[in-house]
């Protein structure tokens, strides 16, 4: 007698984003029941909801209160172990990820943390990837020796397949040698991360019994929540340079300060200031309002808003911000 296929509950999460005080946030949850925090998740009832995005749209107002508004569907994860529970048993949990921007409501942030839902730094999670104040120490310090140490001891019939190499994997990733940096290879770092045991989640994930590496890399999240946070990242910093959805986390007017700001904290990485300028300009993205913003111990700074029109006169507007 052969057996059925295996039960699957298809969850669905959100990895949400705002910009607040120059600094990525993303929206997370948590509940007494998981010391770890969460994204916004839950599963879905097809016989309550015709698409997932309108279930996760409710799930995400019911957990957070939040209404989003742009959004748009990432990866499809699913691998075993993924949603391990101490326990686990019943339903394999094969999860949707989505990408949500937003702007954040500092008047509702104390309503928001006590029912606890909270605004994180995205980089308290993934810290390897903020260069806005040079090249993070932690990459020399301590996660590319133990990387080095881990591509080293890599069994003898892992070069003979297609697959590249521990060693080519980490020069790619992490932009090695003659390798550029690419800030958009996100989830490739933390993939190699998780696979070679410097991350809680895989001890979480019973993948390794102890981390090679005894300083934390960031702050863990529930299940796989800290790899769909990765994806976002990687999608959103691609996307910024060929799309405008950078002005999804802009106010309706705001300086071109502002604007450089929210890029920088996007990319993780610091964009000299008149080259920024041009950069906008030539892409004719933002038109002055004729208002001004006072500035601090300056002249008051000249406010834009984002020029809508640019949507019909080209098929591709972004910031097509340079590489590292």
């Amino acid at each position: 007698m052969t057996e059925g296929p295996a039960a699957i509950e298809i969850g669905l999460n959100a990895a949400i984003v705002a910009v607040a005080d120059r600094s990525p946030r993303l929206l997370v949850v948590s509940d007494r029941s998981n010391p770890l925090e969460a994204l916004p998740f839950g599963p879905f009832d097809p016989s309550r909801h015709r698409t997932m995005e309108v279930s996760l749209r409710t799930t995400v107002t019911n957990q957070t209160a939040l209404h989003m508004g742009y959004i748009e569907q990432l990866y499809t994860f699913g691998d075993q172990g993924r949603h391990r529970m101490p326990g686990e048993s019943g339903l394999h949990v094969v999860s949707v990820g989505y990408l949500a921007l937003t702007r954040m409501d500092p008047s509702r942030r104390d309503s928001l943390h006590a029912a606890g839902v909270h605004w994180r730094d995205w980089y308290g999670y993934l810290p390897w990837e903020d260069w806005r104040h040079g090249r993070p120490a932690i990459l020399d310090q301590v996660i590319l020796p133990a990387l080095s140490e881990w591509a080293d001891e890599a069994p003898v019939e892992d070069t003979d397949t297609m697959r590249p190499s521990r060693r080519s994997r980490l020069k790619l990733a992490f932009g090695l040698d003659d390798f550029p940096f690419d800030e958009e290879r996100v989830l490739e770092r933390y993939e190699l991360l998780y696979e070679a045991g410097l991350i809680e989640e895989a001890v979480l994930d019973e993948r390794v019994a102890t981390r090679r590496v005894t300083v934390p890399l960031g702050t863990p999240m529930r299940f796989d929540h800290r790899r769909i946070a990765a994806t976002a990242l990687a999608r959103l910093r691609g996307k910024i340079k060929y799309r405008p959805v950078v002005f999804e986390l802009m106010p309706p007017e705001f300086t071109l300060t502002e604007l450089q700001s929210t890029v920088e904290a996007i990319s993780g990485r610091h964009l000299h200031k008149q080259n920024f300028r041009r950069l906008v300009e030539g892409a004719e993205l933002v038109e002055p309002t004729g208002g001004t913003q006072a500035a601090t111990g300056g002249r008051p700074a000249a406010l834009f808003r984002f020029r809508r029109q640019i949507l019909e006169e080209r098929p591709a507007p972004g910031l097509k911000v340079g590489g590292r």
